[in-house]
């Protein structure tokens, strides 16, 4: 694939947590695991922007007619964020943070920034909006293809956490609703799929300089917008793994590619009118374990025709996805339905041969003709075959601008229409804030620490870029600060690799680890209670919750030679390397393999000469 032939135009979305308080109350953003204290429902509807309109993708949701099940926590969430509260006034360290990002990026800071409701009515937020302010426009970061614009940079309110759904509603967790978030939207400057890595890298690690920002999976997400020539924006939500998100730009361009393909195939393409057919009847006594469980709950079987268009429901856009996958996702985003029969894959599914021709006399299907069956309630059989119809209007037009998701496999599906600016509209409980620049403090970015550590302290590229990316960042600079005499690459190694080490071939949970311990390891490596052969079995202990220093602490030289005496008296003969078995066994802890070896090799070799 020829990324310049295609025009690839891609652009990036940025979503990073910060820590802290959350963004419209003092809240404290922790994410919980435990059971909620309350619950409360609410249905959700579209109102009008600032505009006057509605928002296509907010209209969408409303029509779905969902309930929305809420859960909280009394100490850890309040009256605002289950909007019985007017918002607090902004957190001011959040919005230090996002200044911070902008003069980092060399972005254009708003004189005076004014926090705006964004609707958003799929039950994500209990107010129906999501807050948001445009902090700073038009910064830039540089990448090994070019640079890159950032066209924006905002701070806003993180969603509610989703729990469960079904086609009647969503529970969601009210523990991340207002966890204060920057995003940073690029234009679409990036030409190729690796060059979207790189500049999602490069934002990252400036996001990972600042202090405010929260760690850990899921602190920050990624979207992708990519079109080609001939195509249209297509936003892709949930690309969190970066080592993947090649692959999902080159699978929506061969998307795209391929819906072109066949739009211009069918450039003269009308299709006929819409018009459902009533099927209950005709195939009452079709083997369809489906149909027939539809028939038993007194569902409706309905279809409608797509003349023009048999053949290509059945056609391959990308690995294991078809133009039939396309209509089927817009039907269960729209109408809650599990899935729809297209004439491209039957006969199947105990649809027989004999009950497709029958369809095809019943809908009056020419050849070259396709049709569309489903089953469910007459409302949600309109409702998927209105939206089966839309998108096969939409092939003959080419890409639909839309959202769509990330899938497990790897592949994206039909989420909503792409927002527009009629989502828009103030938010008149918060005052406009008028940023103070004079007193902003840049860090050291996480790339000149990168290098910094490689020069200074003679860590390896890949140790270096590991431990300014862990968690353990802060904790390791006041390590090497504090004990001159441990090397640096020994207190890296111990913070990043051994608990790597610990989950991989112990199968212990390494979260378990705290700074605590880590600092009381150094304490007693310091004071050479401890050798450095041993720290792996001490972190070991140390999860498991079972360290104690007594057991660890070192022997005097003659305690040790005493020990070893008594194994070689006791094993006469016996070869050198049973023996260190023997001596290590006795001896865990209290001394070095190396020193244990020498003095073994010294007491040998002495009996030897005597």
């Amino acid at each position: 694939m020829t990324f310049e032939k295609l025009g690839l135009k891609c652009g990036i979305e940025v979503h990073q947590q910060l820590e802290g308080q959350k963004l419209f109350c003092h809240c404290l953003t922790q994410l919980r695991e435990d059971l909620p204290h309350f619950k409360i429902s609410r249905k959700l509807r579209a109102s009008a922007g600032e505009s006057g309109e509605i928002d296509i993708a907010a209209e969408q949701e409303q029509l779905r007619n969902r309930t929305f099940t809420y859960e909280g926590y009394h100490d850890t969430t309040c009256l605002v964020e289950c909007d019985e509260q007017p918002p607090l006034a902004i957190n001011k360290e959040a919005l230090y943070t996002a200044l911070q990002f902008s003069k980092i990026v060399q972005a254009s800071i708003s004189p005076v920034i004014q926090v705006m409701r964004k609707i958003v009515v799929d039950g994500s937020n209990t107010s129906g909006f999501q807050r948001t302010a445009l902090v700073s426009r038009n910064g830039l970061i540089k990448t090994s293809g070019g640079d890159v614009r950032i066209t924006n940079i905002s701070l806003e309110e993180d969603s509610c956490k989703i729990v469960s759904g079904s086609t009647e509603g969503q529970t969601y967790r009210l523990d991340r609703l207002g966890i204060p978030l920057i995003e940073i939207g690029t234009a679409p400057d990036i030409k190729t799929p690796e060059q979207g890595k790189e500049a999602a890298q490069k934002i990252g690690l400036i996001l990972r300089s600042l202090p405010g920002i929260k760690r850990g999976l899921g602190s920050i997400r990624q979207d992708v917008n990519v079109s080609i020539i001939g195509g249209s924006r297509i936003e892709i939500k949930g690309a969190q793994d970066l080592r993947s998100m090649p692959e999902i730009i080159q699978l929506e361009m061969k998307r795209q590619e391929e819906l072109i393909k066949i739009r211009n195939e069918l450039e003269h393409l009308k299709l006929v009118p819409f018009r459902i057919y009533d099927l209950t009847a005709l195939l009452k006594e079709c083997p369809s374990r489906i149909i027939k469980m539809a028939l038993e709950n007194k569902e409706r079987i309905a279809a409608i025709r797509l003349n023009g268009l048999s053949g290509y429901l059945g056609r391959k856009l990308q690995p294991n996805y078809r133009l039939g996958t396309e209509l089927a996702w817009r039907a269960k985003i729209k109408a809650d339905i599990k899935g729809i029969f297209h004439s491209d894959e039957l006969p199947n599914y105990g649809i027989t041969k004999e009950d497709v021709d029958r369809i095809s006399q019943e809908l009056k299907c020419h050849n070259g003709d396709a049709f569309v069956l489903v089953a469910g309630s007459v409302q949600k059989t309109k409702l998927s075959l209105e939206a089966v119809y839309e998108r096969a209007l939409e092939i003959i037009t080419g890409v639909p601008a839309e959202v769509r998701k990330v899938n497990p496999d790897g592949l994206t599906s039909y989420l909503r229409p792409i927002p527009g600016a009629a989502r828009m509209y103030p938010e008149t409980d918060i005052p406009l804030i008028i940023p103070d620049l004079q007193q902003i403090q840049l860090p050291e970015l996480l790339e000149d620490k990168i290098t910094r550590f490689q020069e200074r302290l003679g860590l390896s590229k890949d140790l270096a870029a590991a431990v300014a990316r862990s968690s353990w960042l802060y904790l390791f600079e006041d390590l090497v600060a504090k004990y001159p005499l441990q090397k640096p690459a020994f207190i890296a190694e111990t913070l990043v690799s051994i608990p790597l080490e610990i989950k991989r071939n112990y199968g212990l949970n390494q979260e378990l680890l705290t700074e605590e311990n880590f600092e009381l390891l150094f304490m007693y490596l310091d004071k050479n209670k401890i050798h450095k052969d041993i720290v792996l079995d001490v972190l070991i202990d140390m999860v498991k919750g079972t360290f104690n220093i007594d057991y660890y602490f070192t022997l005097g030289t003659e305690d040790i030679h005493k020990k070893l005496n008594e194994i070689v008296k006791k094993n006469k003969g016996a070869p050198f390397a049973a023996l260190m078995g023997m001596a290590m066994k006795e001896l865990a802890g209290k001394a070095s393999g190396k020193f244990i070896s020498e003095e073994l090799k010294k007491i040998i070799d002495e009996k030897k000469d005597a």
